[in-house]
């Protein structure tokens, strides 16, 4: 059972974390230093292996798993600690199938999401009030609406799914399929036409959805999306952004340059959550999604898929 109540931070949080980590020991101590305010009572640490030919993984895997080595809550630690490095796309989604193995709900956080406290009692509410609502895919913490409020109620329903610190169940994970096998029986067009604003983002989508099913993207969370929009399911917005992404620099995977969504301010959300009457996507606030996200950088997203493909295929 999640627990229901609004944390204080005396309080221990009932709702398990997974923390997914790997060779940023700076940025983890920051992330795991919120994380220790809320005191989970089930924390889940998942690490990446240090990789081949890479003279400071080691060093650096090592220091961020001995952050765990002294957990100074009464809390139970799971820890699920890779020899080898398994890359973006197998480490997350083979981390997150362990920790759902186990948990029918939880929050999951990278090593460079830095949630605001608020955050926890946000997920923790909502995993309890939707856990029965298969409309909901998953709860985000993350709001990229730059100062529009689009909502009188503490969070909006939107069919993006942001993962920058965000919270699902069990029985929904289990929709998803990293290798996104339905992707290559589907009339691609007339499914992205469902879900799209106009035929620029079609194409977007049809570019990244072909790349990331063909393996020439290292990554999990374009396939949650697809199991989102595959399966009908709407995202949890929180009506203010809850969670700043701090790993934009030269030691990311995959935010290695400077980015309009780096390091959003966080506010906190305001208690108690005023809940919507109506489960029902708000076209406005994803159609600014679409084009602060995906067209503005359409050009920069569209050559950085074609140089990974061009790299892969030389």
């Amino acid at each position: 059972m999640i627990f229901f109540d609004f944390l204080k931070e005396e309080q221990m949080l009932e709702t398990p974390i997974l923390f997914l980590v790997f060779n940023r020991p700076d940025i983890t101590q920051r992330v795991f230093h919120q994380i220790r305010k809320a005191r989970p009572c089930r924390l889940f640490v998942a690490a990446d292996g240090p990789r081949v030919g890479v003279a400071s993984d080691q060093e650096q895997c090592s220091r961020v798993r001995s952050l765990f080595s002294d957990i100074d809550w009464d809390c139970e630690l799971l820890t699920l600690f890779r020899d080898q490095n398994l890359g973006c796309k197998k480490a997350v989604s083979s981390a997150i199938d362990w920790f759902f193995s186990i948990v029918d709900a939880g929050i999951i956080l990278e090593d460079d999401c830095l949630p605001e406290y608020s955050f926890f009692s946000f997920c923790n509410e909502l995993l309890t009030l939707y856990q029965d609502d298969d409309k909901i895919m998953m709860i985000s913490g993350g709001n990229y609406q730059m100062g529009h409020s689009r909502s009188p109620y503490s969070y909006y329903f939107s069919h993006y799914t942001h993962v920058w610190g965000w919270a699902t169940w069990a029985d929904r994970w289990r929709l998803y399929d990293v290798s996104m096998k339905e992707w290559e029986t589907l009339n691609k067009i007339e499914f992205l036409k469902q879900h799209v604003a106009d035929r620029n983002e079609l194409r977007f989508w049809l570019i990244i959805f072909e790349q990331v099913f063909h393996g020439k993207i290292d990554t999990w969370d374009f396939q949650l999306l697809f199991t989102c929009w595959m399966n009908s399911r709407l995202s949890v917005i929180p009506n203010v952004n809850l969670i700043s992404n701090i790993g934009f620099d030269v030691s990311a995977t995959h935010t290695k340059r400077s980015s309009p969504f780096a390091d959003i301010p966080v506010f906190p959300i305001n208690l108690p959550l005023r809940h919507p009457d109506i489960v029902q996507r708000h076209i406005e606030a994803d159609k600014f999604t679409s084009t602060m996200q995906y067209k503005m950088t359409m050009l920069k997203k569209f050559l950085y898929v074609l140089r990974l493909y061009v790299s892969k295929n030389r």
